[in-house]
């Protein structure tokens, strides 16, 4: 019981991110409990990670707003379990997140609220085209916000998670294709730069149809040097 109200609490928003609850004297006198079953309901939220538990004589717990990172990590403990291979993540994404680069472009507010947000992203990529490494996190950086730009909360945080989740295995590839030797080049990566521009120009007009096939296109191409 104790749990369920404070996890209400945090979602809900009448406790804020960072905000200390508690002190454990406090929480013990409102909930009418003994020590025991406050301290199980403040490790139950920490298992959730909600909060962490603040120790000492006081104690008390700092509120974590629940965010992207808490799905991607639950995700990636289900698949792993299931010991499923990165690409069922890949193609989930070329499923969904053109999706996602449609509902941009159906914004009714798109220039204002999305266009400005992967026109920056898109920057930060091309100024990073001679960079292997930059330029990786930058263009993930241009897919998190074709996707968190889309509109749907639900949409923007389930397939979030799975960005998150290619992002590490996108990172992981790199290390080692560069010292292979076997990183795209520069023409490969210019593509990808033209990819962008083109996504963006297609959700600016209010293409949607236009925005999923050329997203589909270039996650398609983009994935294949990881998959490979």
């Amino acid at each position: 019981m104790v749990a369920s109200v404070l996890r209400e609490r945090i979602v809900s928003g009448e406790l804020a991110d960072g905000e200390i609850i508690g002190p454990q004297d406090d929480l013990l006198t409102e909930f009418g409990v003994s020590k025991p079953p406050m301290r199980e309901a403040l490790r139950i939220l920490e298992s959730e990670g909600l909060i962490t538990v603040l120790r000492g004589n006081k104690g008390g717990a700092i509120v974590h707003v629940p965010r992207t990172e808490t799905a991607a990590q639950a995700i990636d403990l289900v698949l792993r379990s299931r010991q499923a291979d990165p690409a069922d993540i890949a193609t989930a994404l070329v499923r969904l997140e053109p999706v996602c680069a449609g509902l941009c472009a159906e914004r009714p507010d798109r220039r204002d609220n999305v266009v400005p947000a992967l026109e920056a992203a898109q920057r930060d990529v091309e100024e990073h085209l001679d960079d292997p490494f930059g330029f990786i996190r930058a263009a993930r950086e241009f897919h998190a916000q074709l996707v968190f730009g889309c509109g749907n909360d639900a949409m923007a945080v389930a397939v979030g998670a799975l960005e998150r989740l290619w992002t590490a295995a996108e990172r992981e590839w790199a290390g080692g294709a560069a010292g292979r030797g076997e990183f795209p080049g520069l023409d490969q990566r210019s593509q990808g730069v033209k990819a962008h521009r083109r996504l963006v120009e297609l959700i600016a007009a209010g293409d949607a149809a236009g925005a999923e096939r050329a997203a589909r296109r270039h996650l398609s191409a983009a994935q294949c040097h990881v998959l490979d």
